[in-house]
C-alpha cells in the first residue's frame, strides 16, 4: 500500500511563499536548499576530527583502549540522541531542534577541548566529548525529518540521497581533506578549535535562511502535552509492534558499522610501520572514500526509486559492502604504502556503502501515520551503528587485532543481506518503482 502524500491537514493555513516552494530538482525540495547547504557546514565542523582524533589521543598519552573508549561513549550518547531526534523534530519542529543541536555542540566542544584535551584528562574527555555526542543528531536528523516532510513519497530516496550528499561533502570530503593541510599549519588542537567556525556558520544559515519554511503539522501537537508524549513514545513502541521495522532496525545498525568503526582502527593500521602511510596521507585516502559520495548518494537514490529500494540494498549494499569492507583492510596489507591500492579499496567501499541511501526512506513508508517516530527508529539504528562500530573494535581489538575486527564487520554485512529477505514494505509507485517485497 502506497504511503499518502505529505500534505498539510485540510483547513490549515497555506505556508508563506518562499524560494523553491513546491519545486524539486532530481527529487530535492528546493524549499530546503538553505538547510542542505547548512548541513555541509555543520557536518564539516563535526567531521574535522574523525580522520585524526584517535591518533591524536594516543599522541597525547592515552592508550589505544582509551581512544576506543572515548569513541564508544560518544557513540552511545549519539545513539540516544539519534533515537529521539526524529520524533522531537516532528513534534517540536525540525528548525527548533536543529538550532538547539548547534548551540549544544558549540558549548560542549569548548569544554571538551579546554578541560578534556587541554588537561589530558580522560574522565573529563569522556564526559564532555560524550555529552557533545548528543548534539549532531539533533541538527542532522532534525533536518532529515524536514526532508521527509517536504519530499514527494515516490522520490523520497532521491531527496534523502541529496541529504547524505551534503553530509558527505561536509563530514567526509572537507572534514577529511582540510585537516590534512591545517594540521601542518596550526596543529591538531588548532584544527579542533577551527571546527567551531564551521558549525557556527551552519547555525547562521539555518537561522537566517529557513525561517519561512514551514514544518508539516503533527496531529499529536494539536492534542496538547499528552499527545506529544504519546507520539514521542511511538519511537519505542514501533519497534515491538511492527515486525518489519524491527528487522529493518537490525539491518540499519549493521549497514554503517564499518563506516563508524574504521576511524577507530584504520588510522592506526594505515599509519603503522607495516603499511607505512603518514597521518596526512591517510587523511587524504579517507577523504577519497568520501570524495565520490556526493555523486553516488544521489545516483543510488535515483536508481533505488526505480529498481526497488530493498533489492538495491541487499545486493549492492550488504553483499557489496561486506566484500568492500574486507578489501579495505586486505588490499593495503598485500600492497603496503601503495596509494593506488589504498585508493581502489576506498572507492569500492564508497561505491557500495552509499547504496544504503534508501534505508532512510523505508522507515517512514512502513509507518506513514507516524513518520517522525519511524525516522527516530531509523536514526536509532544509525546511532547504534555509531556506537556499535567502535565498541566492536574495542572488544575485538585486544583478542584478534584489527584483522579480526574487519572480518567480524564483513560477516555481519552478509548476515544482514539474508535478513532483508524477510522485510516487506511497499515502495510508492512513482515513475517505475518496484515493490520492496519483491525478491
Amino acid at each position: 500500500m502506497s504511503a499518502p502524500g505529505l500534505e498539510s491537514p485540510s483547513g490549515s493555513a497555506s505556508p508563506p511563499a518562499h524560494f523553491g516552494q513546491d519545486r524539486f530538482v532530481l527529487g530535492m525540495p528546493l524549499a530546503l536548499l538553505g538547510g542542505y547547504i547548512a548541513i555541509v557546514f555543520c557536518m564539516t565542523g563535526d567531521g574535522i576530527e574523525q580522520a585524526f582524533l584517535s591518533k591524536y589521543l594516543v599522541n597525547l598519552g592515552f592508550t589505544a583502549g582509551d581512544s576506543a573508549l572515548v569513541f564508544t561513549v560518544y557513540g552511545a550518547t549519539a545513539a540516544i540522541s539519534s533515537w529521539l531526534s526524529g520524533v522531537l523534530a516532528d513534534v517540536f519542529s525540525p528548525r527548533r531542534v536543529m538550532l538547539t543541536g548547534i548551540a549544544w555542540w558549540l558549548v560542549f566542544h569548548v569544554l571538551f577541548l579546554w578541560l578534556g584535551l587541554g588537561h589530558i584528562n580522560l574522565p573529563l574527555t569522556l564526559l564532555f566529548y560524550g555529552i557533545r555526542g548528543f548534539a549532531y543528531p539533533l541538527f542532522f536528523y532534525g533536518f532529515f525529518v524536514w526532508v521527509v516532510q517536504k519530499s514527494r513519497p515516490h522520490e523520497l530516496a532521491s531527496a534523502i540521497g541529496w541529504t547524505w550528499s551534503m553530509f558527505t561533502i561536509g563530514y567526509g570530503i572537507v572534514g577529511s581533506y582540510l585537516p590534512s593541510f591545517t594540521i601542518q599549519w596550526i596543529g591538531y588542537m588548532g584544527t579542533l578549535w577551527m571546527s567551531m567556525a564551521w558549525v557556527m556558520a551552519g547555525g547562521l544559515l539555518i537561522y537566517f535562511f529557513t525561517g519561512s519554511v514551514t514544518a508539516v503539522p503533527n496531529a499529536a501537537v494539536q492534542r496538547g502535552e499528552i499527545g506529544r508524549f504519546a507520539e514521542i513514545g511511538k519511537c519505542v513502541t514501533l519497534i515491538f509492534n511492527n515486525r518489519n521495522i524491527a528487522l529493518a532496525l537490525v539491518t540499519r545498525i549493521i549497514c554503517n558499522l564499518s563506516l563508524f568503526g574504521f576511524p577507530v582502527i584504520m588510522p592506526l593500521f594505515y599509519t603503522s610501520a607495516r603499511i607505512g602511510f603518514s597521518v596526512p596521507e591517510w587523511a587524504r585516502i579517507w577523504g577519497t572514500f568520501f570524495l565520490v559520495q556526493p555523486v553516488t548518494n544521489v545516483l543510488w537514490g535515483l536508481i533505488g526509486d526505480r529498481i526497488g529500494w530493498m533489492r538495491q540494498m541487499r545486493w549492492i549494499g550488504f553483499v557489496g559492502c561486506g566484500t568492500a569492507t574486507l578489501l579495505f583492510y586486505f588490499l593495503p596489507l598485500h600492497f603496503p604504502h601503495n596509494t593506488l591500492a589504498a585508493t581502489i579499496a576506498a572507492l569500492l567501499f564508497a561505491f557500495t556503502i552509499t547504496s544504503f541511501v534508501p534505508m532512510g526512506a523505508i522507515f517512514p513508508m512502513m509507518e506513514p501515520n507516524h513518520k517522525g517516530a519511524a525516522v527516530s527508529v531509523q536514526n536509532l539504528g544509525g546511532g547504534l551503528a555509531n556506537f556499535g562500530g567502535p565498541v566492536l573494535a574495542a572488544i575485538i581489538l585486544p583478542l584478534w587485532g584489527i584483522a579480526g575486527v574487519v572480518v567480524v564487520y564483513g560477516i555481519l554485512y552478509f548476515i544482514a543481506a539474508i535478513l532483508t529477505l524477510f522485510i516487506h514494505v511497499d515502495q510508492p509507485k512513482g515513475i517505475s518503482a518496484a515493490s520492496l517485497g519483491t525478491h
